[in-house]
């Protein structure tokens, strides 16, 4: 027997409809709400599509730094990173692309949809230097859905619960995971001695 989902009839069967708030909260443009946890968030996840597939993408830095151009458009700087540029390449090959914005200790979250562009103008890069750097690129985009996302996933998964929390030394170190993935041809010991140092003098 075949246990597969495979229409929207079999899902709508399943979940029925939405309820009336969920609907309601819905909006094509940053209402006051929205603008405010655009401008408290600290880490947003990028998802695109593209030729290759998808990726989906942190970014991150103080609190703002997702720019709101308008009540429409949003302007997310492209920091130094491992250059793959999968949502990059992915942007220039369809538009398409969802913002989740995650705030420490919020359980709320805000998600975008919309279609996004690459800018390299002068003055927009401009407005998201930090220590005398520039982002290379900055990822512009333009609003179709925004709304809210209630707290129950963050609420099951203690994400912000401290007694939640593991030690780093409880996982595979990066270094560690750079060599089991070079076939053990890579000085772990010194990357991982060093990766403090070199994330801080990298991060612009």
């Amino acid at each position: 027997m075949n246990h597969d989902v495979s229409s929207v009839e079999q899902l709508e069967a399943i979940y029925g409809e939405p309820g009336e708030r969920a609907v309601w909260k819905e909006l094509t443009y940053l209402n006051e709400d929205y603008q405010a946890f655009v401008k408290a968030c600290p880490f947003v996840v990028l998802a695109s599509v593209g030729d290759e597939g998808t990726d989906c993408s942190p970014k991150g830095d103080p609190a703002g730094f997702v720019q709101i151009l308008d009540e429409r458009t949003l302007a997310v700087p492209d920091r130094p990173g491992n250059n793959r540029i999968d949502n990059l390449r992915n942007i220039i090959a369809d538009p398409r692309v969802s913002l989740l914005f995650l705030i420490p200790g919020i359980g709320e979250t805000l998600r975008v949809n919309g279609r996004a562009r690459i800018s390299v103008d002068p003055d927009l890069l401009a407005r998201f230097e930090v220590n005398g750097k520039l982002p290379k690129t900055v990822i512009v985009v333009s609003i179709d859905r925004v709304y809210f996302h209630c707290a129950k996933a963050i609420v099951r998964s203690h994400l912000w619960d401290q007694a939640t929390q593991i030690a780093r030394e409880c996982l595979p170190s990066t270094g560690a995971m750079h060599r089991r993935l070079s076939g053990g041809h890579f000085d772990a010991e010194t990357y991982d001695r060093d990766l403090q140092k070199n994330t801080a003098a990298g991060l612009y």
